[in-house]
Order: structure tokens, then C-alpha cells, then sequence
């Protein structure tokens, strides 16, 4: 048994026979002694002259006991079994009420948006109409705001957890197995909704159950738990119910997502502790995907190549210039929570077949960057950005994007007129260099023509910038101990995920509520090896 690299054409596929020839090579053997050939991951180099996939391959010996099957999950039937409540139904609190399963516990999953499919309806509304549902929309729903997005599933902390756990699980509820071997996998929002459901089905038919249609509006300590009282924010979606709702159980998973300002508020109000966090801020540039691909495979593109994708980092002024949620093939959404927001965000099918190219290009921002916002102590950085957000709505009155050709941002030029976009609610020419924060535009305008000397042609007007992309993660922590996870102001209650300020991206998040699912076992006394 060998573990060996190799590199094949990205033209085809290799055989069986063409990997048993190269691990013959690597492992000194015969082809007649390689049993078979493993590919463990793969990615793609434009560097040479020839555009390559580089795989890790792992061959076996004639005798030698082959791979090892791919690991079962044991969920367990929690019907009769302690509760635990999960408020929040994305990536982090759908994989803690999975991992809850395994370890025997009933996750009672409090979701303020609606179901997968019913809150594509609410989404079109907002596309088309500019009509904002601040329960149901691209960020509140079933699966959180990963769902409907590109479906990135790469993190660049692999101490986070086992990533593996995530892949295997997103396999097993209906997943190309190929985001098993590829170094940037993605699922695509035309398949997530379906394995977003099956992750439902699972959790339900062990005993788990949903709330859907429910906004937790405070949190109360008991002498046995904790009290959560949700709103009921649709009572027809919710069956007829109205009012408010209290659920009980000894633990609570906080899984609310980076946009759930609610819970930042109400944490606020009690005093409980909270600290300013600093996230990024900047706009989303789209380029012609054919310009990319251009550019990233060195005039080299053929149709069977994936579309081109980048990302670029550089530092200004002490602050970090970088590209966010790159989504190749790409769409521009409208991702705002309520009425009189302009917020963007990129998503992307499984094909990538969109003529656009799209990606966050933002400016950290820091808590000490926000002098003027120092008031509202924890909540600073998080006034900051729903005052970004508000100002660029205002610009246009509508879910129309403020926009500007790069040259013309960087030069500091109004716009004559516009490339097209695929963001569908439309766009509006305007200064972005004078309506977006001075220290996030001057930044930016430094920043473009250096990413044309990593990226050939970037810098172009044909690129144009729409604002604003705000998004980026969470400006509020809610500090845990590191141990045990808990709250430091509320023990048995568990930050988690995005929200929590603890994870950034679909698997990152997933795997914080793996850790979490594990923390309350071992706090029940019933932590389990699975």
C-alpha cells in the first residue's frame, strides 16, 4: 500500500488500467501486482503548458487488504429521549441535530423561516417584486443561507474537525460522491434543496421534530433549563397556530445564522455577554466567465474544463483586500432580511452554466475601525452594517443595486451606462466610491489594478461593482468557553456556527455543530464514539 501523486490530462478521465500503470511505477512493482488504485483527491493546475488534474492516489498490493469501506452513521430512535432544542435550521444546526441523534439525544429543531421548497416563493418575491419577507428569504429557511448559494463545501481550517464527517454525511442524503475528491467541491442550489430535505426526513423519522414558521424572542433560566419562547410568524404555513410558543429543555443550541441580529439584541438587553467582532465589507465584482477563463487557463479554455474560478488577497492601509464566496458560473441574488436593505450575495447550480462570473470583493473591517459607532458597545460593528445596508437601499428606493464599472470606481467616474448583470431586481448608476464608507472605497480602488497584475484582464470595464456586500460573517460574537462550549453568560446554552461568530461557510459551520452535539453528550455523561 502506497499513497503517490500523479498528474493526468484534463481532457479525460484516467482508467483503471492507466492508474494501475502509474502506482506500478510509484510502488516498484509489476502492473500485475497492483490490485487497485485509489484516487484520495484531486485538483486542477493551468500552470503548464497542458492543463492537468494533480491527484493523490493510494494503490494496494496483490494480498494487501484493500480500502477501507466508507464509515456508517448510526442515528439512533429518539422518540422517548431527552429533548434538546436547536433554534436555527442551517448547516450548523442541521449537523448538531444529526450528531444529537447518534449520541442519543431528541434535537427539537425552532426555524423562524419556512420549509426548503415554501420558501422559494418568498425568495422569487424578492427577486421579482422587492417585496422583503424578514422570516422567509435567502438568508432564514430551512438550510440557512448556504442553500441557496453556490454550495461551497471547503474550509481552510481542517482543526475545526473531521471534514470528512460533513462530506460523507451530505453523500449519504444525496450528494455527487465527487465533493469526496475534489479539492474545491460544491454542490450547487439545484441539488441542495433535496439533500437539505432527506437531512429532514432522516432527523424526523428518528424521532427529531421541526417548528418551522417560529422567531425565538427571548430565552428564559429555569431551575430544570431553559425556557425559549418563538413567535409564530406565519400561522397559516404553521398550521393554524398563532401567538407565542414556549419549548423547554435542559440544553439550548443558539445555531441562528450571521444574520439573526434579534438574538444579538435580546442578549444585549439582558446584559448577558457579547462582544463586536469584525467581519468584511465591499461589493460584489461581476466579470464575463469567458473573461475569466481567459485569464485563469492562460488562453488554454476548453468546454470540458470546469469554469474558471479565482481568489485574490492583498493588504492596504493595514487592512486585508480579499475575495469572498467566489461563485464561477454564477448568479447575483438579493439577500436582504428586511425592508430597506440592499444586501448581495452569489449563488450558483451544480453546472455552473451562467455567463457571469461574480465574487465578494471586501475589506476587513475592525472593531476599532468604527470610531463613531463605539456607543453601541457589542453592538457596534453590527449598527455599522445595517447603516451601510440602509444607505445604499436608500440611493435607489428598491432592490435596484447601486453599481459602477470598476475603471470608473478606481477613477472615480460616474458610470455613463452599464455592463449587463444577472442580478435580476436591476441596477442603478451610481458613485460608489462616495456612497460606500471612505476607508472600505479607498481601499478597494487600490486594490483592483494590483488583482489585474495576479489575475490578467480583472481589471476591466467590463467588470462592473454592485453594492453592497455585507455579509460577509457575523459582527457579533457570543463568547463560550472554550471547554465546555457553553455561553459564558448562560451555562447549558450553546453558541454555535456563523452566528455565534464561531464558523465561516457551510462546512466550517457544520462541523462547529458536530462539536457542540459532542459537548452536550459530554455534559449528559453520555458522550459516545461515533
Amino acid at each position: 500500500m502506497k499513497e503517490f501523486e500523479a498528474s493526468f490530462s484534463a481532457a479525460h478521465e484516467p482508467t483503471m488500467e492507466e492508474l494501475r500503470s502509474v502506482a506500478a511505477r510509484a510502488m516498484g512493482l509489476p502492473v500485475a501486482r497492483v490490485a487497485t488504485v485509489v484516487p484520495l483527491k484531486r485538483s486542477l493546475d493551468a500552470r503548464g503548458k497542458e492543463i492537468q488534474y494533480r491527484y493523490r492516489l493510494m494503490g494496494y498490493e496483490v494480498g494487501e487488504q484493500g480500502p477501507q469501506p466508507r464509515r456508517q452513521f448510526v442515528y439512533q430512535q429518539v422518540q422517548a429521549a431527552e429533548p434538546v432544542l436547536v433554534i436555527g435550521a442551517g448547516p450548523a444546526g442541521l449537523f448538531c441535530a444529526l450528531k444529537l441523534l447518534q449520541q442519543g439525544f431528541r434535537p427539537i429543531l425552532i426555524e423562524r423561516g419556512k420549509d426548503v421548497h415554501a420558501r422559494k416563493y418568498d425568495m422569487a418575491k424578492l427577486s421579482r417584486e422587492g417585496l422583503v419577507n424578514p422570516d422567509s428569504n435567502y438568508c432564514f429557511g430551512e438550510g440557512g443561507a448556504g442553500t441557496f448559494s453556490d454550495g461551497k463545501l471547503y474550509t481552510r481550517s481542517s482543526k475545526r474537525g473531521d471534514i470528512y464527517e460533513v462530506l460523507e454525511q451530505l453523500v449519504l442524503f444525496g450528494a455527487d460522491e465527487k465533493i469526496l475528491l475534489e479539492a474545491h467541491p460544491h454542490v450547487g442550489s439545484d441539488k441542495l434543496s433535496a439533500i437539505i430535505e432527506n437531512i429532514r426526513l432522516c432527523i424526523e423519522a428518528h424521532g427529531g421534530a421541526y417548528h418551522f414558521n417560529r422567531r425565538v424572542e427571548r430565552l428564559r433560566k429555569t431551575d430544570t433549563g431553559w425556557v425559549v419562547t418563538a413567535a409564530c410568524v406565519d400561522p397559516l404555513e404553521a398550521g393554524g397556530a398563532a401567538g407565542t410558543e414556549d419549548f423547554e429543555a435542559r440544553y439550548v443550541v443558539l445555531a441562528t445564522g450571521h444574520s439573526g441580529k434579534e438574538i444579538y439584541e435580546f442578549f444585549d438587553q439582558q446584559g448577558w455577554s457579547l462582544e463586536a467582532k469584525g467581519f468584511a465589507l465591499g461589493v460584489r465584482a461581476e466579470h464575463p466567465q469567458a473573461l475569466i477563463n481567459n485569464a485563469r487557463y492562460h488562453g488554454m479554455y476548453r468546454p470540458y474544463l470546469p469554469p474558471a474560478e479565482y481568489a485574490l488577497v492583498t493588504q492596504v492601509e493595514g487592512r486585508g483586500v480579499f475575495s469572498f464566496c467566489m461563485c464561477p458560473g454564477g448568479l447575483l441574488i438579493p439577500s436582504a432580511t428586511a425592508p430597506g436593505e440592499q444586501v448581495l450575495n452569489g449563488m450558483s447550480n451544480s453546472n455552473r452554466s451562467s455567463k457571469w462570473a461574480n465574487a465578494g470583493i471586501v475589506v476587513a473591517v475592525e472593531p476599532e475601525d468604527l470610531s463613531d459607532y463605539q456607543k453601541y458597545g457589542a453592538l457596534a460593528s453590527l449598527r455599522f452594517q445595517q447603516d451601510v445596508e440602509r444607505a445604499m437601499y436608500n440611493v435607489t428606493g428598491s432592490m435596484r443595486a447601486p453599481a459602477q464599472r470598476m475603471t470608473d470606481f478606481v477613477r472615480r467616474k460616474v458610470s455613463v451606462d452599464l455592463p449587463k448583470s444577472s442580478y435580476h431586481p436591476g441596477t442603478s448608476s451610481q458613485p460608489l466610491h462616495e456612497l460606500l464608507p471612505s476607508f472600505v472605497a479607498d481601499r478597494l480602488r487600490k486594490a483592483f489594478p494590483e488583482f489585474d497584475r495576479k489575475i490578467r484582464g480583472y481589471y476591466t470595464s467590463e467588470a462592473l461593482l454592485l453594492a453592497v456586500e455585507s455579509r460577509t460573517s457575523s459582527p457579533v460574537r457570543i463568547p463560550r468557553d472554550p471547554e465546555t462550549l457553553e455561553s459564558l453568560s448562560c451555562p447549558g446554552v450553546y453558541p454555535c456556527g456563523e452566528g455565534a461568530g464561531y464558523a465561516g461557510g457551510i462546512v466550517s459551520s457544520a462541523l462547529d455543530g458536530i462539536r457542540v452535539a459532542q459537548s452536550i453528550a459530554e455534559a449528559a455523561g453520555l458522550l459516545k464514539n461515533n
